[in-house]
């Protein structure tokens, strides 16, 4: 086991850990999906679960990784934190999940207007995943957000940009695309049931 892994997996789940300031930043994201309960922005609303849905997936496998090699997992959170929910998932990083898509959706055009000749949906795609694979090079850079993996590093960011994010956006951008508010619903229905599934049979199994 790596010195970052075991660093992480100290934290992992740990009360005592607790900061009174997850509170306000929970009403935060509450607030942020009630506004967009309030205006019926189902586009909004449903897109931003999409994506907090799909980080949920990469966070379940990757904890999956760390459980079948024992080594370590493709990243892990070894900051300071208020809760260690998963190995590479922290309370703040969920929250910032949360918010992440609903901001990517509302800055979306219409699905015609074009960047560049381009059609935007896959241009903004690859430009909100570079961005964010740029937070995570910091991010590690300040050993909050730590690599123990040869395939998956600053040097190469290919991968993290592929597997890390295209998927999020590409799911955030589907959803919203949807042409009726229950086609939406059954989208996010589908990613978040895969997520419980998930975490019920390997949470039970202690894999997580």
């Amino acid at each position: 086991m790596t010195d970052h892994a075991r660093t992480a997996l100290e934290l992992l789940r740990d009360s005592s850990q607790f900061k009174w300031y997850v509170i306000p930043l929970l009403l935060v994201v509450i607030y942020v999906y009630a506004t967009e309960v309030e205006r019926r922005n189902w586009n909004v609303l449903f897109a931003g679960l999409a994506l907090w849905g799909m980080d949920l997936f990469n966070e379940i496998w990757n904890s999956l990784v760390f459980h079948g090699t024992g080594r370590a997992p493709v990243w892990g959170a070894t900051g300071p934190t208020a809760y260690q929910i998963l190995i590479g998932l922290n309370i703040e990083i969920c929250f910032m999940f949360a918010i992440m898509g609903i901001a990517a959706a509302k800055m979306l055009p219409p699905k015609d207007t074009r960047i560049l000749g381009l059609p935007n949906r896959p241009v903004l795609i690859a430009l909100n995943s570079a961005a964010a694979v740029g937070v995570e090079v910091l991010l590690n850079k300040m050993g909050v957000l730590t690599w123990d993996w040869s395939w998956w590093h600053a040097g190469f960011p290919f991968l993290i940009w592929l597997v890390g994010y295209v998927p999020f956006f590409v799911a955030c951008f589907f959803v919203y695309d949807l042409p009726t508010v229950r086609a939406k619903a059954i989208a996010v229905g589908a990613i978040l049931g895969v997520d419980a599934l998930a975490i019920a049979i390997f949470g039970t199994l202690g894999w997580l």
